[in-house]
């Protein structure tokens, strides 16, 4: 999350710098009176916006220029160079814009803007919009919809009393107790009543009328759409009964509910089991680590996510933990789960004061499958995210879309890809744009060790290893039949975001 600065530092903007010390292509981050302004040259064009990433405050003047944009090196936010509008999640606001000049040699940022594009733009569209599921994806198609001009009444129905809010916290700095619970919702109440969007807490959904274009509530309640779009997320993978026993021993983590109970019941000096060496269960397991628990892995493979980043990285994050005091049983199984500890299927009883089971989610297919839509392991979607059922879309861990990077059909459980596809499908809803095309990005942090992946590599026949992961400084590229799928990084941030454009290219090149 965000650290709290100390001020702005750099150059004094405002009484100017010489144009001539600003090479083409530059990022320079200086200061306006009080605000941290990031100044932009893209040949004789200069641009100033607000210097800190409006998602997790990252630092753009360490980011990448791609034409009029630039992207933020943590975690691959977009945003305008000319008005500050974030064009591609996981921003979440407008950065302030300055207007710049230039004369006698010396670049100046005078006044801040005061003009907002939001509801300025008007756009035709559907009666209504209903959004199933306020995660990354329905949340960020609603915001979309309203930043698109859409006028029309836009309702979120979510089981979950809590949502939109910040889910990749919930296994990082919040279950570490280093993030606020008022950091976790991605916006404030009153966000969703200016911009029009009815949330509806606690509301499930019973069935979907794709003929009738309707939604069936459990409560009885019927609700017409113009459009749907479907972001009904993933529920974790739970252990056999057999396994569980009564299960009430065992915490599982999707929800913010799940992430308090999980830090209610850590306790300095207790004794935690992680079932998992998932991204999630290596994510808590550092989480209780930093408060203080004795540590123990269990998982059944060799090494810690080696089918998603191979043996190198495997180790690397193997390695990581363990200097943190995390115990590794790799190769072995939960038997039993009772009350006070863990029995594994070679025999050993584990203590444990804390069961957390991070072993994968499924995607939650029930409604869509009801209302009769193609599946295929997700939700079958175009190109533009549409479903087989006319005017219903779908978006996040459900959708299995066509990848043009891989040329397959792909379903990725990332919260970065969820949003991007709630952004796109609102486009479509609307008529809007083109085809969803971004490259998969997602991050994860291990301690002070962050890894960032762009691409989607199932498979892949030849690893490239360029620096020392040992040293969390290295670039992994992942190929398959002479292509470049994926690439991933430890300590190398702006080597990602070139990555990404590179597989952008690669696209837009055989296109």
């Amino acid at each position: 999350m965000a650290s709290e600065q100390e001020g702005p530092s750099g150059p004094d903007l405002k009484a100017g710098i010489r144009a001539a010390d600003v090479a083409d292509g530059a990022l320079l981050a200086g200061r306006v009176d009080d605000d941290e302004v990031l100044l932009a040259r893209r040949g004789q064009e200069w641009f100033a916006i607000g210097a800190r990433c409006s998602h997790y405050s990252g630092p753009l003047a360490e980011g990448l220029m791609v034409g009029d944009t630039v992207r933020c090196p943590w975690h691959h936010a977009c945003f305008d160079l000319r008005t500050g509008e974030p064009l591609r999640p996981p921003a979440l606001n407008d950065l302030p814009a300055y207007d710049v000049e230039v004369r006698d040699g010396i670049v100046r940022v005078t006044a801040r803007r005061t003009t907002t594009r939001t509801g300025l733009r008007r756009v035709k569209g559907p009666e209504s919009v209903v959004i199933v599921g306020g995660g990354a994806a329905g949340n960020m198609a609603a915001e979309t919809l309203r930043r698109e001009g859409y006028a029309g009444p836009i309702i979120i129905l979510d089981p979950d009393r809590d949502a939109p809010y910040d889910r990749p916290n919930l296994s990082k700095d919040y279950l570490a107790g280093n993030a606020p619970e008022e950091w976790i919702p991605l916006h404030p109440p009153e966000f969703y009543q200016d911009m029009g969007i009815e949330l509806r807490h606690g509301a499930r959904v019973a069935s979907l009328d794709p003929r009738g274009r309707r939604v069936r509530l459990e409560d009885g309640g019927e609700l017409p759409y113009g459009a749907l779009l479907l972001a009904t997320g993933a529920t974790p993978v739970r252990l056999s009964a057999e396994v569980a026993g009564g299960g009430s021993e065992v915490h599982y983590l999707r929800t913010l509910a799940d992430s308090r109970r999980i830090a209610g019941a850590a306790r300095e000096g207790g004794r935690a089991v992680v079932l998992g060496a998932s991204f999630i269960g290596l994510e808590v397991a550092a989480s209780l680590r930093a408060r203080k628990m004795d540590v123990q892995v269990v998982a059944p493979d060799a090494r810690p996510l080696e089918r998603v980043l191979g043996p190198e990285l495997g180790d690397m994050v193997r390695r990581v933990h363990e200097e943190q005091g995390v115990r590794f049983h790799l190769g072995r199984k939960p038997a039993r789960v009772v009350n006070g500890g863990v029995t594994l299927d070679n025999g050993e009883t584990m203590p444990a004061d804390l069961v957390v089971a991070g072993i994968g989610v499924r995607p939650n297919l029930q409604l869509a499958e009801a209302a009769g839509l193609t599946l295929d392991r997700g939700v079958l979607v175009n190109e533009r995210l549409e479903t087989s059922a006319p005017g219903i879309f779908a978006a996040g861990d459900i959708a299995r879309w066509p990848d043009p990077h891989t040329g397959e059909r792909i379903r990725v459980e990332h919260w970065v890809v969820a949003e991007r596809q709630g952004q796109a499908a609102a486009r479509g809803i609307l008529g809007l744009g083109g085809p969803f095309d971004a490259v998969p990005f997602f991050w994860s942090a291990h301690y002070s060790m962050a890894i960032n992946y762009v691409g989607h590599a199932e498979r892949w026949d030849r690893i490239e290893v360029e620096g020392d992961p040992a040293a969390q400084d290295c670039t992994v590229r992942y190929h398959r039949e002479g292509r470049v799928l994926a690439v991933a990084t430890v300590g190398r941030d702006l080597a990602a975001l070139k990555a990404e454009v590179e597989l952008e290219r690669a696209v837009g090149g055989r296109r």
